[in-house]
């Protein structure tokens, strides 16, 4: 260690033993990703090579580091609630590739560390329904057994190839009454 007006310099120390962080080990770059993770690493990483630099420099730095990217966590938490929250299926697209692109947003939430309960998850899906399947969001909203997330997918599936599987035969047969005219 050495002393200079009143601040600590701590040279780089690296103790090759058993248990010990060789410089190959060190974690790697800051990539912007998971603060908190790599602050761990961080901290863990230069306790055992006794590394420092000034104090009140690393000390203003890390803070500064601290406030920039929790910050940025918090501000992408907030995204992907606001996503979630603002998600609405409608009438123009299918809702199986509209439960897709739901089934995304809840890995974002996921990935962001925030937990749903699957029956929170199923109840959220049912009111993102779009307007034409008002009366097929009712008999599921009245069910008294309680439902997975897979088993109402695989519902929503059956229930859509339905209402093709009609669309098409009502199509067919006012085209046949047409071509009679």
């Amino acid at each position: 260690m050495q002393h200079s007006g009143g601040t600590v310099y701590a040279t780089p120390y690296v103790a090759h033993g058993h248990g010990s962080v060789g410089l190959g080990e060190r974690p790697k770059k800051f990539n912007g990703k998971d603060f908190k993770r790599w602050q761990q690493k961080m901290l863990f990483y230069l306790t055992t090579l006794n590394l420092a630099s000034p104090m009140v420099n690393a000390k203003a730095l890390w803070e500064s580091l601290e406030r920039k990217y929790k910050t940025e966590d918090a501000g992408s938490k907030k995204f992907v609630v606001s996503k979630f929250l603002d998600f609405k299926m409608v009438d123009s697209k299918t809702v199986i590739s509209q439960v897709q692109e739901f089934q995304l947003i809840l890995h974002d939430i996921h990935a962001e560390g925030m937990v749903l309960g699957e029956s929170f998850q199923v109840t959220a899906l049912i009111e993102k329904l779009p307007p034409t399947w008002k009366d097929f969001k009712n008999y599921l909203k009245h069910k008294r057994k309680e439902m997975k997330l897979e088993d109402l997918i695989v519902r929503l599936r059956i229930e859509e190839d339905n209402r093709q599987s009609e669309k098409k035969a009502y199509n067919y047969h006012h085209e046949a009454k047409a071509n009679m005219v």
